[in-house]
């Protein structure tokens, strides 16, 4: 094994470690140009001299985590408002009103965006409510986005944006209807960024609630495991989501051959439901 080859997979070992994610053949293309910044800040010109500073030893204990560094420029972030619209559509068209039956005595609805990135998501789910006050008055809604990045969830946090990354997604009159612009970028206002909580969190740990979501939102995320870590991040949303509730995956995704733990919801793109709601005829046919 050559010498960078062996740095590469130092570096994809570390990120398997602190996140789940496998860096693939495929993606190892683009270690270099995403570690870029890493390298301008340190003065080191690839990957070979980034390990050797990884195995050198910390100077005090205020000296940067250069392997978080690492790890955080290797993640993908890729997210924007309303993201797969037609998908993201059949949200406040059938799952919020299906889930607004189910717990009609409650009043409350608990919302799971896992790998939230920079936000927008979770703050598109959150306009969503606010331009049905009337529909949810009354009720307690809770909206919580969690991210392996330490970098993203504070960039969710802040609720600034950029021209760019407000019109990916938004039409003019949702940006003026949440979003105050600055010198600085577009600062989501403060009634909707209220609705919201950011926290960091790896999806592989124990599920952040105190009590089971009614919806988990985990789009492309297990995309960057392995067939046994995508198992055990199956098994993780599986004690997350209420009995009676939705998980909601990314296009690309299914549970069809990756876990009996869920099944799709029918005649809903990306919709999938906990096993344990089917009726028992439906469940000995699918086992059958």
């Amino acid at each position: 094994m050559e010498t960078s080859e062996a740095s590469h997979q130092i570096i994809a070992d570390l990120l398997a470690a602190r996140t789940g994610q496998h860096l693939t053949e495929s993606r190892r293309w683009r270690v270099n140009s995403a570690l870029a910044g890493v390298f301008r800040e340190h003065g080191i010109s690839n990957v070979d001299q980034l390990v050797c500073l990884l195995a050198a030893p910390r100077t005090g204990p205020e000296s940067p985590d250069l392997s978080q560094e690492v790890v955080e420029a290797l993640l993908n972030n890729e997210t924007y408002f309303f993201r797969d619209k037609p998908t993201f559509d059949q949200l406040p068209q059938e799952i919020l009103p299906e889930l607004a039956s189910r717990r009609a005595a409650s009043k409350r609805l608990s919302i799971w965006s896992a790998g939230c990135s920079t936000g927008q998501e979770v703050y598109s789910l959150a306009m969503l409510f606010s331009e049905q006050k009337e529909r949810w008055a009354g009720w307690t809604i809770e909206l919580l986005g969690t991210d392996v990045s330490h970098r993203a969830v504070n960039a969710a946090r802040s609720g600034l944006y950029s021209q760019f990354e407000v019109q990916r997604g938004l039409g003019v009159t949702q940006m003026l209807r949440h979003f105050d612009e600055t010198a600085c970028g577009w600062q989501i206002r403060e009634e909707t960024r209220r609705m919201v909580q950011f926290r960091q969190h790896n999806v592989l740990g124990p599920h952040p609630g105190r009590q089971s979501f009614d919806l988990v939102l985990c789009r492309n995320v297990l995309l960057y495991f392995d067939r046994t870590t995508r198992a055990a991040a199956f098994e993780r949303l599986a004690s997350a989501v209420a009995p009676d509730g939705f998980l909601m995956l990314g296009a690309g995704e299914t549970v069809v051959g990756q876990t009996d733990r869920f099944v799709p919801a029918p005649r809903r793109a990306s919709f999938f439901e906990p096993l344990a709601v089917l009726p028992r005829e439906a469940v000995r046919v699918r086992a059958g």
